[in-house]
Protein backbone atom coordinates (compact mmCIF):
# COMPACT_ATOMS: atom_id res chain seq x y z
CA UNK A 1 0.00 0.00 0.00
CA UNK A 2 2.97 2.28 0.33
CA UNK A 3 3.63 4.46 3.37
CA UNK A 4 0.63 5.10 5.58
CA UNK A 5 0.34 7.92 8.10
CA UNK A 6 0.75 6.82 11.71
CA UNK A 7 -2.69 8.33 12.31
CA UNK A 8 -5.18 9.88 9.89
CA UNK A 9 -4.69 13.64 10.18
CA UNK A 10 -7.51 16.02 11.06
CA UNK A 11 -9.17 17.25 7.91
CA UNK A 12 -8.65 14.01 6.00
CA UNK A 13 -11.78 12.54 4.45
CA UNK A 14 -13.63 9.66 6.10
CA UNK A 15 -16.50 8.04 4.21
CA UNK A 16 -19.13 6.09 6.13
CA UNK A 17 -21.31 3.69 4.18
CA UNK A 18 -24.61 3.00 5.91
CA UNK A 19 -26.48 5.57 7.98
CA UNK A 20 -28.23 3.41 10.54
CA UNK A 21 -27.51 3.62 14.26
CA UNK A 22 -23.94 2.39 13.88
CA UNK A 23 -23.09 4.32 10.71
CA UNK A 24 -24.51 7.62 11.94
CA UNK A 25 -22.71 7.17 15.27
CA UNK A 26 -19.39 6.56 13.52
CA UNK A 27 -19.99 9.61 11.31
CA UNK A 28 -20.70 11.76 14.37
CA UNK A 29 -17.52 10.65 16.14
CA UNK A 30 -15.35 11.15 13.05
CA UNK A 31 -16.77 14.62 12.37
CA UNK A 32 -16.28 15.61 16.00
CA UNK A 33 -12.65 14.51 15.72
CA UNK A 34 -12.03 16.96 12.87
CA UNK A 35 -12.52 14.86 9.74
CA UNK A 36 -14.48 15.72 6.64
CA UNK A 37 -17.16 13.03 6.73
CA UNK A 38 -19.13 11.74 3.74
CA UNK A 39 -22.22 9.71 4.65
CA UNK A 40 -23.80 7.40 2.09
CA UNK A 41 -26.86 5.17 2.16
CA UNK A 42 -28.75 3.40 -0.63
CA UNK A 43 -32.10 4.01 1.10
CA UNK A 44 -33.89 7.16 -0.08
CA UNK A 45 -33.47 10.09 2.33
CA UNK A 46 -31.82 7.87 4.99
CA UNK A 47 -28.51 9.73 4.95
CA UNK A 48 -30.26 13.14 5.01
CA UNK A 49 -32.24 12.07 8.06
CA UNK A 50 -29.08 10.81 9.74
CA UNK A 51 -27.27 14.10 9.12
CA UNK A 52 -30.22 15.97 10.64
CA UNK A 53 -30.28 13.67 13.69
CA UNK A 54 -26.53 14.10 14.21
CA UNK A 55 -27.06 17.86 14.11
CA UNK A 56 -29.68 17.49 16.87
CA UNK A 57 -27.25 15.37 18.88
CA UNK A 58 -24.65 18.13 18.66
CA UNK A 59 -27.26 20.67 19.79
CA UNK A 60 -28.08 18.55 22.84
CA UNK A 61 -24.39 18.27 23.73
CA UNK A 62 -24.08 22.06 23.55
CA UNK A 63 -27.21 22.50 25.65
CA UNK A 64 -25.78 20.18 28.33
CA UNK A 65 -22.42 21.96 28.30
CA UNK A 66 -20.57 18.95 26.91
CA UNK A 67 -19.58 20.61 23.64
CA UNK A 68 -18.66 24.14 22.62
CA UNK A 69 -21.17 25.78 20.27
CA UNK A 70 -18.48 26.74 17.75
CA UNK A 71 -17.08 23.20 17.75
CA UNK A 72 -20.57 21.84 17.13
CA UNK A 73 -21.14 24.20 14.22
CA UNK A 74 -17.81 23.26 12.66
CA UNK A 75 -18.49 19.54 13.12
CA UNK A 76 -21.86 19.97 11.38
CA UNK A 77 -20.19 21.70 8.47
CA UNK A 78 -17.71 18.83 8.10
CA UNK A 79 -20.55 16.29 7.77
CA UNK A 80 -22.05 15.85 4.29
CA UNK A 81 -24.43 13.44 2.65
CA UNK A 82 -23.30 11.99 -0.68
CA UNK A 83 -25.60 10.49 -3.30
CA UNK A 84 -23.20 8.06 -4.98
CA UNK A 85 -20.27 5.92 -3.93
CA UNK A 86 -18.15 7.63 -6.60
CA UNK A 87 -18.20 10.78 -4.45
CA UNK A 88 -16.10 8.89 -1.87
CA UNK A 89 -13.16 8.70 -4.30
CA UNK A 90 -10.99 11.06 -2.23
CA UNK A 91 -11.49 9.30 1.11
CA UNK A 92 -8.50 8.23 3.18
CA UNK A 93 -10.67 5.82 5.19
CA UNK A 94 -13.97 4.16 4.31
CA UNK A 95 -15.93 2.55 7.13
CA UNK A 96 -18.69 0.14 6.14
CA UNK A 97 -21.71 -0.18 8.45
CA UNK A 98 -24.28 -1.94 6.27
CA UNK A 99 -26.35 -5.10 6.75
CA UNK A 100 -24.55 -8.00 8.48
CA UNK A 101 -24.30 -10.15 5.35
CA UNK A 102 -21.09 -11.50 3.84
CA UNK A 103 -22.16 -11.26 0.20
CA UNK A 104 -23.41 -7.67 0.63
CA UNK A 105 -20.17 -6.58 2.29
CA UNK A 106 -18.01 -8.28 -0.34
CA UNK A 107 -19.99 -6.62 -3.15
CA UNK A 108 -19.65 -3.19 -1.53
CA UNK A 109 -15.89 -3.43 -0.99
CA UNK A 110 -15.33 -4.79 -4.50
CA UNK A 111 -17.15 -1.73 -5.87
CA UNK A 112 -15.24 0.62 -3.57
CA UNK A 113 -11.93 -0.87 -4.66
CA UNK A 114 -12.58 0.49 -8.15
CA UNK A 115 -13.39 3.96 -6.81
CA UNK A 116 -10.99 4.90 -4.01
CA UNK A 117 -7.26 5.49 -4.27
CA UNK A 118 -4.71 2.75 -3.63
CA UNK A 119 -3.76 4.37 -0.31
CA UNK A 120 -7.32 4.37 1.06
CA UNK A 121 -7.97 2.08 4.04
CA UNK A 122 -11.13 -0.01 3.91
CA UNK A 123 -12.72 -0.87 7.26
CA UNK A 124 -15.71 -3.04 8.16
CA UNK A 125 -17.79 -2.54 11.28
CA UNK A 126 -18.88 -6.18 11.26
CA UNK A 127 -19.62 -7.66 14.66
CA UNK A 128 -19.51 -11.31 13.69
CA UNK A 129 -18.40 -11.98 10.10
CA UNK A 130 -14.82 -13.06 9.42
CA UNK A 131 -12.70 -10.11 8.28
CA UNK A 132 -10.60 -12.61 6.34
CA UNK A 133 -13.70 -13.81 4.48
CA UNK A 134 -14.87 -10.27 3.66
CA UNK A 135 -11.44 -9.39 2.23
CA UNK A 136 -10.95 -12.66 0.33
CA UNK A 137 -12.48 -11.47 -2.95
CA UNK A 138 -10.63 -8.14 -3.05
CA UNK A 139 -7.77 -7.40 -5.39
CA UNK A 140 -5.84 -5.98 -2.45
CA UNK A 141 -7.14 -7.69 0.71
CA UNK A 142 -4.25 -6.34 2.77
CA UNK A 143 -5.92 -2.95 3.10
CA UNK A 144 -9.14 -4.20 4.67
CA UNK A 145 -9.40 -4.24 8.46
CA UNK A 146 -12.16 -4.64 11.03
CA UNK A 147 -13.15 -1.50 12.94
CA UNK A 148 -15.84 -2.81 15.28
CA UNK A 149 -17.57 -0.06 17.25
CA UNK A 150 -20.13 -0.65 20.00
CA UNK A 151 -23.60 0.85 20.24
CA UNK A 152 -24.22 3.70 20.98
CA UNK A 153 -21.02 4.69 19.20
CA UNK A 154 -20.64 8.23 20.64
CA UNK A 155 -20.84 6.86 24.21
CA UNK A 156 -19.13 3.46 24.05
CA UNK A 157 -15.35 3.68 24.26
CA UNK A 158 -14.29 0.36 22.77
CA UNK A 159 -13.18 -0.25 19.19
CA UNK A 160 -11.99 -3.73 18.24
CA UNK A 161 -9.38 -3.36 15.49
CA UNK A 162 -9.52 -6.74 13.79
CA UNK A 163 -6.86 -8.08 11.47
CA UNK A 164 -7.71 -10.77 8.95
CA UNK A 165 -5.06 -13.13 7.66
CA UNK A 166 -4.19 -10.74 4.81
CA UNK A 167 -4.48 -7.44 6.73
CA UNK A 168 -1.24 -5.44 6.60
CA UNK A 169 0.05 -4.56 10.07
CA UNK A 170 0.52 -0.90 9.14
CA UNK A 171 -3.18 -0.69 8.21
CA UNK A 172 -4.28 -2.06 11.61
CA UNK A 173 -1.82 0.23 13.40
CA UNK A 174 -3.09 3.33 11.59
CA UNK A 175 -6.71 2.46 12.34
CA UNK A 176 -5.81 1.77 15.99
CA UNK A 177 -4.09 5.17 16.34
CA UNK A 178 -6.95 6.89 14.55
CA UNK A 179 -9.55 5.36 16.86
CA UNK A 180 -7.42 6.49 19.79
CA UNK A 181 -7.31 10.02 18.35
CA UNK A 182 -11.11 9.90 18.17
CA UNK A 183 -11.20 9.42 21.94
CA UNK A 184 -11.82 5.68 21.87
CA UNK A 185 -10.12 2.77 23.63
CA UNK A 186 -9.00 0.54 20.74
CA UNK A 187 -7.71 -3.01 21.11
CA UNK A 188 -6.03 -5.21 18.52
CA UNK A 189 -7.68 -8.57 17.79
CA UNK A 190 -7.27 -11.41 15.33
CA UNK A 191 -10.20 -12.32 13.10
CA UNK A 192 -11.65 -15.32 14.91
CA UNK A 193 -15.31 -16.13 15.71
CA UNK A 194 -16.76 -13.51 18.05
CA UNK A 195 -13.51 -11.51 18.02
CA UNK A 196 -12.95 -10.58 21.70
CA UNK A 197 -16.18 -9.34 23.26
CA UNK A 198 -18.75 -11.59 21.59
CA UNK A 199 -16.60 -14.61 22.35
CA UNK A 200 -15.50 -13.89 25.91
CA UNK A 201 -18.97 -12.67 26.97
CA UNK A 202 -20.73 -15.97 26.15
CA UNK A 203 -20.32 -17.45 29.68
CA UNK A 204 -22.10 -14.46 31.23
CA UNK A 205 -25.30 -15.65 29.58
CA UNK A 206 -24.55 -19.37 29.41
CA UNK A 207 -23.82 -19.90 33.10
CA UNK A 208 -26.90 -17.93 34.16
CA UNK A 209 -29.05 -20.04 31.85
CA UNK A 210 -27.51 -23.20 33.28
CA UNK A 211 -28.23 -21.96 36.84
CA UNK A 212 -31.86 -21.32 35.91
CA UNK A 213 -32.14 -24.73 34.26
CA UNK A 214 -30.88 -26.33 37.50
CA UNK A 215 -33.32 -24.26 39.59
CA UNK A 216 -30.61 -22.47 41.56
CA UNK A 217 -32.95 -19.48 41.84
CA UNK A 218 -35.41 -17.40 39.84
CA UNK A 219 -34.10 -14.91 37.22
CA UNK A 220 -34.66 -11.86 39.44
CA UNK A 221 -32.62 -13.43 42.24
CA UNK A 222 -29.75 -14.49 39.98
CA UNK A 223 -29.72 -11.02 38.42
CA UNK A 224 -29.58 -9.41 41.87
CA UNK A 225 -26.68 -11.63 42.93
CA UNK A 226 -24.67 -10.80 39.78
CA UNK A 227 -25.36 -7.09 40.28
CA UNK A 228 -25.09 -6.72 44.05
CA UNK A 229 -22.38 -9.31 44.74
CA UNK A 230 -20.53 -9.29 41.41
CA UNK A 231 -20.81 -5.60 40.59
CA UNK A 232 -22.17 -6.13 37.07
CA UNK A 233 -24.24 -3.22 35.82
CA UNK A 234 -27.04 -5.50 34.63
CA UNK A 235 -27.87 -9.07 35.51
CA UNK A 236 -27.70 -11.62 32.68
CA UNK A 237 -31.45 -12.14 32.35
CA UNK A 238 -32.36 -8.46 32.22
CA UNK A 239 -29.48 -7.94 29.79
CA UNK A 240 -30.67 -10.75 27.49
CA UNK A 241 -34.16 -9.24 27.60
CA UNK A 242 -32.69 -5.87 26.61
CA UNK A 243 -30.57 -7.26 23.76
CA UNK A 244 -33.41 -9.44 22.49
CA UNK A 245 -33.38 -13.22 22.70
CA UNK A 246 -33.49 -13.61 18.93
CA UNK A 247 -30.27 -11.58 18.66
CA UNK A 248 -28.52 -13.08 21.70
CA UNK A 249 -29.45 -16.65 20.76
CA UNK A 250 -28.33 -16.05 17.17
CA UNK A 251 -24.91 -14.79 18.28
CA UNK A 252 -24.48 -17.78 20.60
CA UNK A 253 -25.38 -20.16 17.77
CA UNK A 254 -23.04 -18.33 15.40
CA UNK A 255 -20.07 -18.65 17.78
CA UNK A 256 -20.97 -22.27 18.62
CA UNK A 257 -21.15 -23.26 14.95
CA UNK A 258 -18.03 -21.28 14.03
CA UNK A 259 -16.09 -23.25 16.64
CA UNK A 260 -17.43 -26.54 15.21
CA UNK A 261 -19.69 -27.34 18.14
CA UNK A 262 -17.29 -26.61 20.99
CA UNK A 263 -19.37 -27.43 24.12
CA UNK A 264 -18.09 -24.28 25.80
CA UNK A 265 -20.45 -22.29 23.59
CA UNK A 266 -23.45 -24.65 23.64
CA UNK A 267 -26.74 -22.71 23.28
CA UNK A 268 -29.45 -23.09 25.92
CA UNK A 269 -32.71 -24.94 25.41
CA UNK A 270 -34.35 -22.39 27.72
CA UNK A 271 -33.45 -19.51 25.43
CA UNK A 272 -34.49 -21.56 22.39
CA UNK A 273 -37.92 -21.96 23.98
CA UNK A 274 -38.25 -18.20 24.51
CA UNK A 275 -37.39 -17.60 20.85
CA UNK A 276 -39.85 -20.30 19.76
CA UNK A 277 -42.57 -18.62 21.82
CA UNK A 278 -41.79 -15.16 20.45
CA UNK A 279 -40.92 -13.95 23.95
CA UNK A 280 -37.94 -11.90 22.77
CA UNK A 281 -37.61 -9.51 25.70
CA UNK A 282 -38.41 -5.85 26.08
CA UNK A 283 -39.28 -5.36 22.42
CA UNK A 284 -42.13 -7.89 22.61
CA UNK A 285 -43.19 -7.11 26.18
CA UNK A 286 -42.08 -10.46 27.52
CA UNK A 287 -38.85 -12.41 27.93
CA UNK A 288 -37.62 -13.70 31.25
CA UNK A 289 -39.59 -10.77 32.65
CA UNK A 290 -42.88 -9.13 31.67
CA UNK A 291 -42.91 -5.47 30.62
CA UNK A 292 -45.59 -2.82 30.43
CA UNK A 293 -47.81 -0.75 32.66
CA UNK A 294 -49.02 -2.36 35.84
CA UNK A 295 -46.48 -5.17 35.78
CA UNK A 296 -45.12 -5.92 39.24
CA UNK A 297 -41.38 -6.11 39.69
CA UNK A 298 -40.42 -9.71 40.55
CA UNK A 299 -39.23 -10.33 44.10
CA UNK A 300 -35.64 -11.15 44.96
CA UNK A 301 -35.14 -13.95 47.48
CA UNK A 302 -33.84 -12.73 50.83
CA UNK A 303 -33.50 -14.66 54.06
CA UNK A 304 -35.50 -13.55 57.08
CA UNK A 305 -33.60 -11.76 59.87
CA UNK A 306 -31.70 -14.07 62.22
CA UNK A 307 -30.03 -13.53 65.57
CA UNK A 308 -26.45 -12.38 65.72
CA UNK A 309 -24.17 -15.33 66.60
CA UNK A 310 -21.87 -15.13 69.60
CA UNK A 311 -18.82 -16.98 68.31
CA UNK A 312 -17.13 -16.40 64.94
CA UNK A 313 -13.54 -17.37 64.14
CA UNK A 314 -11.21 -17.46 61.13
CA UNK A 315 -10.02 -20.94 60.22
CA UNK A 316 -6.96 -21.71 58.11
CA UNK A 317 -4.37 -19.40 56.60
CA UNK A 318 -4.75 -15.87 55.30
CA UNK A 319 -5.94 -15.25 51.73
CA UNK A 320 -6.94 -11.96 50.13
CA UNK A 321 -10.68 -12.83 49.78
CA UNK A 322 -10.87 -14.13 53.36
CA UNK A 323 -9.03 -11.15 54.82
CA UNK A 324 -11.22 -8.67 52.93
CA UNK A 325 -14.39 -10.25 54.30
CA UNK A 326 -12.84 -10.64 57.76
CA UNK A 327 -12.22 -6.88 57.85
CA UNK A 328 -15.93 -6.25 57.38
CA UNK A 329 -16.91 -8.81 60.02
CA UNK A 330 -14.39 -7.28 62.41
CA UNK A 331 -15.87 -3.83 61.78
CA UNK A 332 -19.25 -5.30 62.72
CA UNK A 333 -17.82 -6.19 66.14
CA UNK A 334 -16.81 -9.85 65.74
CA UNK A 335 -13.54 -10.71 67.47
CA UNK A 336 -12.42 -13.38 64.95
CA UNK A 337 -9.81 -15.49 66.73
CA UNK A 338 -7.84 -17.80 64.43
CA UNK A 339 -8.23 -21.57 64.57
CA UNK A 340 -7.01 -24.57 62.60
CA UNK A 341 -8.97 -25.50 59.49
CA UNK A 342 -10.59 -28.91 59.13
CA UNK A 343 -8.76 -29.60 55.86
CA UNK A 344 -6.37 -26.66 55.59
CA UNK A 345 -8.88 -24.60 53.61
CA UNK A 346 -9.32 -21.00 54.83
CA UNK A 347 -12.77 -19.93 55.93
CA UNK A 348 -14.83 -19.01 58.98
CA UNK A 349 -16.30 -20.95 61.89
CA UNK A 350 -19.67 -19.61 63.03
CA UNK A 351 -21.36 -21.26 65.99
CA UNK A 352 -19.84 -24.55 64.80
CA UNK A 353 -20.77 -24.07 61.12
CA UNK A 354 -17.88 -24.12 58.64
CA UNK A 355 -18.19 -21.26 56.12
CA UNK A 356 -16.15 -21.27 52.91
CA UNK A 357 -15.81 -19.29 49.70
CA UNK A 358 -17.06 -21.60 46.95
CA UNK A 359 -14.37 -23.58 45.16
CA UNK A 360 -16.72 -25.05 42.56
CA UNK A 361 -17.93 -27.94 44.71
CA UNK A 362 -21.38 -27.98 46.25
CA UNK A 363 -21.70 -27.36 49.96
CA UNK A 364 -23.10 -30.88 50.25
CA UNK A 365 -20.01 -32.37 48.63
CA UNK A 366 -17.69 -30.31 50.82
CA UNK A 367 -19.55 -31.34 53.96
CA UNK A 368 -19.12 -34.99 53.02
CA UNK A 369 -15.42 -34.53 52.23
CA UNK A 370 -14.76 -32.66 55.51
CA UNK A 371 -16.91 -34.90 57.69
CA UNK A 372 -18.51 -31.66 58.84
CA UNK A 373 -22.25 -31.65 58.09
CA UNK A 374 -22.80 -28.02 59.10
CA UNK A 375 -21.13 -26.54 56.03
CA UNK A 376 -22.20 -23.33 54.27
CA UNK A 377 -20.55 -21.76 51.22
CA UNK A 378 -20.73 -18.19 50.00
CA UNK A 379 -20.35 -16.66 46.56
CA UNK A 380 -17.61 -14.39 45.27
CA UNK A 381 -17.85 -10.68 46.13
CA UNK A 382 -16.33 -8.02 43.89
CA UNK A 383 -16.06 -5.62 46.84
CA UNK A 384 -16.42 -7.30 50.25
CA UNK A 385 -16.28 -3.93 51.99
CA UNK A 386 -19.08 -2.33 50.00
CA UNK A 387 -21.27 -5.17 48.72
CA UNK A 388 -24.91 -4.92 49.82
CA UNK A 389 -25.73 -8.60 49.31
CA UNK A 390 -24.10 -11.99 49.84
CA UNK A 391 -25.29 -15.31 48.39
CA UNK A 392 -25.13 -18.51 50.43
CA UNK A 393 -25.72 -22.20 49.79
CA UNK A 394 -26.09 -24.78 52.55
CA UNK A 395 -25.19 -28.45 52.56
CA UNK A 396 -28.15 -30.81 52.55
CA UNK A 397 -26.75 -32.15 55.86
CA UNK A 398 -26.58 -28.71 57.49
CA UNK A 399 -28.90 -28.07 60.45
CA UNK A 400 -31.29 -25.13 60.40
CA UNK A 401 -29.68 -23.74 63.57
CA UNK A 402 -26.18 -23.76 62.07
CA UNK A 403 -27.36 -22.21 58.81
CA UNK A 404 -29.36 -19.50 60.60
CA UNK A 405 -26.28 -18.60 62.65
CA UNK A 406 -24.33 -18.00 59.43
CA UNK A 407 -27.18 -15.91 58.02
CA UNK A 408 -27.20 -13.87 61.23
CA UNK A 409 -23.44 -13.34 61.04
CA UNK A 410 -23.63 -11.84 57.56
CA UNK A 411 -26.74 -9.81 58.37
CA UNK A 412 -24.93 -8.33 61.37
CA UNK A 413 -22.21 -7.21 58.96
CA UNK A 414 -24.78 -5.33 56.85
CA UNK A 415 -25.47 -7.84 54.09
CA UNK A 416 -28.81 -8.78 52.64
CA UNK A 417 -28.54 -12.58 52.50
CA UNK A 418 -29.80 -14.50 49.48
CA UNK A 419 -29.92 -18.26 49.40
CA UNK A 420 -29.15 -20.17 46.20
CA UNK A 421 -29.84 -23.84 45.84
CA UNK A 422 -26.70 -25.92 46.29
CA UNK A 423 -25.36 -25.93 42.72
CA UNK A 424 -21.65 -26.24 41.81
CA UNK A 425 -19.77 -22.93 41.76
CA UNK A 426 -22.76 -20.78 42.79
CA UNK A 427 -23.41 -17.75 40.52
CA UNK A 428 -20.72 -15.06 40.55
CA UNK A 429 -17.78 -17.43 41.07
CA UNK A 430 -18.62 -19.81 38.24
CA UNK A 431 -19.38 -16.88 35.93
CA UNK A 432 -16.10 -15.10 36.70
CA UNK A 433 -14.14 -18.35 36.44
CA UNK A 434 -15.61 -19.08 33.02
CA UNK A 435 -15.11 -15.51 31.79
CA UNK A 436 -11.48 -15.67 32.92
CA UNK A 437 -11.04 -19.09 31.32
CA UNK A 438 -12.39 -17.87 27.98
CA UNK A 439 -10.26 -14.73 28.19
CA UNK A 440 -7.17 -16.83 28.92
CA UNK A 441 -7.91 -19.06 25.93
CA UNK A 442 -8.27 -16.00 23.69
CA UNK A 443 -4.83 -14.85 24.82
CA UNK A 444 -3.40 -18.36 24.50
CA UNK A 445 -4.67 -18.59 20.91
CA UNK A 446 -3.20 -15.26 19.90
CA UNK A 447 -6.53 -13.48 19.47
CA UNK A 448 -5.44 -10.59 21.67
CA UNK A 449 -3.24 -9.67 24.63
CA UNK A 450 -4.19 -9.99 28.29
CA UNK A 451 -4.38 -6.20 28.51
CA UNK A 452 -6.61 -6.04 25.42
CA UNK A 453 -9.13 -8.59 26.66
CA UNK A 454 -9.53 -6.78 29.99
CA UNK A 455 -9.97 -3.41 28.28
CA UNK A 456 -12.44 -4.91 25.81
CA UNK A 457 -14.69 -6.43 28.45
CA UNK A 458 -14.70 -3.30 30.60
CA UNK A 459 -15.16 -0.78 27.81
CA UNK A 460 -17.26 -2.89 25.46
CA UNK A 461 -19.76 -4.47 27.87
CA UNK A 462 -19.17 -2.50 31.08
CA UNK A 463 -17.84 -5.35 33.21
CA UNK A 464 -16.77 -4.06 36.63
CA UNK A 465 -13.31 -5.59 36.21
CA UNK A 466 -11.41 -7.22 33.37
CA UNK A 467 -11.79 -11.02 33.63
CA UNK A 468 -8.04 -11.67 33.87
CA UNK A 469 -7.50 -8.90 36.42
CA UNK A 470 -10.41 -10.42 38.36
CA UNK A 471 -8.78 -13.85 38.19
CA UNK A 472 -5.57 -12.27 39.53
CA UNK A 473 -7.45 -10.85 42.51
CA UNK A 474 -9.19 -14.14 43.33
CA UNK A 475 -6.03 -16.15 42.70
CA UNK A 476 -5.36 -18.19 39.57
CA UNK A 477 -5.03 -21.34 41.68
CA UNK A 478 -8.55 -20.82 43.04
CA UNK A 479 -9.97 -20.12 39.57
CA UNK A 480 -8.42 -23.35 38.25
CA UNK A 481 -9.78 -25.28 41.25
CA UNK A 482 -13.28 -23.94 40.55
CA UNK A 483 -13.08 -24.93 36.88
CA UNK A 484 -11.69 -28.37 37.69
CA UNK A 485 -14.44 -28.98 40.24
CA UNK A 486 -17.10 -27.83 37.78
CA UNK A 487 -15.67 -30.21 35.18
CA UNK A 488 -15.80 -33.07 37.70
CA UNK A 489 -19.35 -32.21 38.76
CA UNK A 490 -20.73 -32.05 35.24
CA UNK A 491 -18.38 -34.37 33.37
CA UNK A 492 -18.36 -31.91 30.48
CA UNK A 493 -15.59 -30.53 28.31
CA UNK A 494 -17.37 -27.19 28.66
CA UNK A 495 -15.37 -26.54 31.84
CA UNK A 496 -11.93 -27.62 30.62
CA UNK A 497 -9.16 -25.40 31.99
CA UNK A 498 -7.26 -23.18 29.58
CA UNK A 499 -3.67 -24.39 29.10
CA UNK A 500 -2.49 -20.84 29.73
CA UNK A 501 -3.96 -20.83 33.24
CA UNK A 502 -2.17 -24.08 34.08
CA UNK A 503 1.06 -22.75 32.55
CA UNK A 504 0.90 -19.56 34.63
CA UNK A 505 0.49 -21.56 37.82
CA UNK A 506 3.26 -24.01 36.91
CA UNK A 507 5.64 -21.09 36.34
CA UNK A 508 4.75 -19.41 39.65
CA UNK A 509 2.79 -21.78 41.92
CA UNK A 510 2.16 -19.30 44.74
CA UNK A 511 1.86 -15.99 42.92
CA UNK A 512 0.70 -16.56 39.32
CA UNK A 513 -0.76 -13.44 37.71
CA UNK A 514 -1.68 -12.08 34.29
CA UNK A 515 -0.89 -8.49 35.26
CA UNK A 516 2.06 -7.30 37.30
Amino acid sequence: MGALPAVLPRGSVVAVIGSGAMGSGIAQVAATAGHEVLLFDTRPDAADKAVAEIGKAYAKLVEKGRMDALDADQARERLKRIGTLQEAAGASLVVEAIVENLDAKRALFTELEGIVTDSCILATNTSSISVTAIAATLRRPERLVGMHFFNPVPLMALVEVISGIATEKAVADTVYATAEAWGKNPVHAKSTPGFIVNRVARPYYAEALRLLLEQAAEPATIDAVLRDCGGFRMGPFELMDLIGHDVNFSVTNSVYNAYFGDPRFTPSVLQQELVNAGFLGRKTGRGFYRYGEGVDKPAVQEEAPQARPEHVAIIGGATAPIEALAARLSKAGFELPRQEAFDGTPGFLCQGAAVYLTDGRTATERAAANWHPNTVIYDLLLDPAGATRIALARADQCSDAAYHAVVGMFQAAGFAVTRLDDVPGMAVMRTVAMLANEAADAVNQGVCSARAVDIAMQKGVNYPRGPLAWADSVGLEHIVAVLANLATAYGEDRYRVSPLLRRKIAANPHGARFHA
